[in-house]
């Protein structure tokens, strides 16, 4: 088979194994994105290792399906940014500062904790602590929405606490990059310069959203273009996640959440929310819940890595949640929501993926650990919707359903419910 038509094979597999078990997991009273991501476990190199089997002879395959995922994390954090508003992620302030805060801290002090007592070099020990401090919220989202729950405190805190955990993180890893390639001392020029590119990046993407971006989406709604506001509307996407990485150093997914945030206040809003939704929900996000499965073999997690595993992902759920839920509840939040909350910041996803790679790249650590690290966002990942619910369930009532049924141009009626799209 040509590249092209193993590609085309893959994905039918994988957006088919991926609808088919979110559906089953919600028909089981679960969140559809739990079936997701247990069947990309099945599909990756841990069972089936779908994309080394004999049909599959391209070596760059799970790169594009990588990739392609990648783009999927980008519109999955745009609908949660789109979902929200300034004003109220304003309102949880205190909250978001004081979870993102020590949602870093504690663990990061157990990372580095593990990694001495398993014989790591302080380097590689502080790395892995930068590992354990990551956090993807982009599952929590999701689950949220399913749940009807993001429009909510906890939910803007649990967004606003991630936007604050992103920034120090990234700036961990640029910090802990630059000291490894400097001189003693040499380092600090490059630190300022990293949090000055952070700043201006923020500032000028609010600036640029707030000024800019709604007018040029009314008049571009109104031009005889075919789906040129969704057009309008990806390029948008892609360039705040291009410029967040680029030139304010942090992550892709922050500038395509913060995107989201700008385009909220548009007067075209359910518009956009209808053709993204439809793109998301349909191809990119079920291939980057089934990625994050395809990146793990735990067949690899055996002996002393396997202590190792159990320690780092212990270490992981626990900081994270004293960490993130204490900085909630000196926030202001009830104990019920500053679990909830900590919880929610409890899954590392594709974060702690692109933190686990850059350290087998720069040769910190070694394959067995990276597998290892793999198994605990892995593992972390797919707790975090189930315990979710279970932290929800008990007290909360019956609320209207985030997104709407809304028409598109055409008058074609779309749900953007991924509770019932499937995730």
């Amino acid at each position: 088979m040509t590249p092209f038509l193993q590609l085309a094979l893959a994905l039918a597999v994988i957006i088919a194994a991926a609808k088919a078990a979110g559906y089953l997991s919600y028909r089981l009273g679960q969140p559809s994105v739990l079936g997701e991501l247990l069947v990309g476990v099945l599909l990756g190199p841990s069972v089936i290792d779908l994309l080394h089997l004999a049909y599959f002879t391209d070596s760059h395959l799970p790169d594009v399906i990588h990739e392609m995922a990648e783009m999927g994390v980008l519109l999955l954090m745009f609908i949660a940014g789109l979902d929200l508003h300034l004003s109220d992620l304003a309102k949880t302030g205190k909250v978001s500062v004081f979870s993102g805060v020590l949602g870093v801290v504690f663990p990061m002090a157990l990372g580095v904790a593990v990694g001495l007592l398993a014989s790591m070099e302080l380097g590689a020990a502080v790395f892995l602590g930068l590992v354990l401090s990551a956090t993807s919220v982009s599952i929590s989202a999701q689950t949220l929405m399913e749940m009807r729950v993001l429009r909510s405190r906890v939910g803007y805190g649990l967004l606003g606490a991630a936007v604050f955990d992103d920034i120090l993180v990234i700036l961990g890893l640029s910090i802990f990059s630059a000291m490894a390639i400097s001189d003693s001392g040499a380092g600090l020029g490059d630190i300022i310069v990293i949090i000055l590119r952070m700043i201006l990046f923020l500032g000028g993407a609010t600036v640029i959203g707030m000024l800019v971006l709604p007018k040029f989406s009314r008049r571009i709604a109104g031009l005889p273009i075919s789906q040129g506001l969704v057009a309008f509307t990806i390029v948008i996407i892609l360039l705040f996640g291009w410029g967040a990485e680029e030139w304010g150093r942090m992550a892709a997914i922050t500038g395509a959440f913060m995107a989201g945030l700008v385009f909220s206040r548009s007067s075209v809003k359910e518009r956009i929310e209808t053709g993204i939704s439809a793109l998301a929900y349909g191809m990119f996000v079920p291939i980057f819940f089934i990625d994050v499965g395809l990146k793990a073999d735990i067949r690899q997690i055996g002996g002393s890595a396997l202590i190792f595993f159990l320690g780092m992902t212990l270490a992981a759920i626990i900081g994270k949640v004293l960490g993130a839920g204490l900085g909630a509840s000196l926030g202001g939040f009830s104990r019920r929501e500053s679990l909830q909350l900590g919880i929610g910041m409890m899954s590392r996803g594709e974060v702690g993926l692109i933190a686990a790679s850059l350290g087998i790249t720069q040769g910190l650590i070694t394959q067995e650990i990276f597998s290892a690290m793999v198994g605990m966002v892995v593992v972390t990942t797919l707790l975090t919707p189930p315990l979710l619910r279970l932290a929800f369930r008990p007290s909360q009532p019956p609320k209207k359903p985030d997104a709407p049924i809304v028409s598109d141009s055409s008058g074609i009626s779309t749900l953007t419910d991924p509770t019932l799209d499937g995730g």
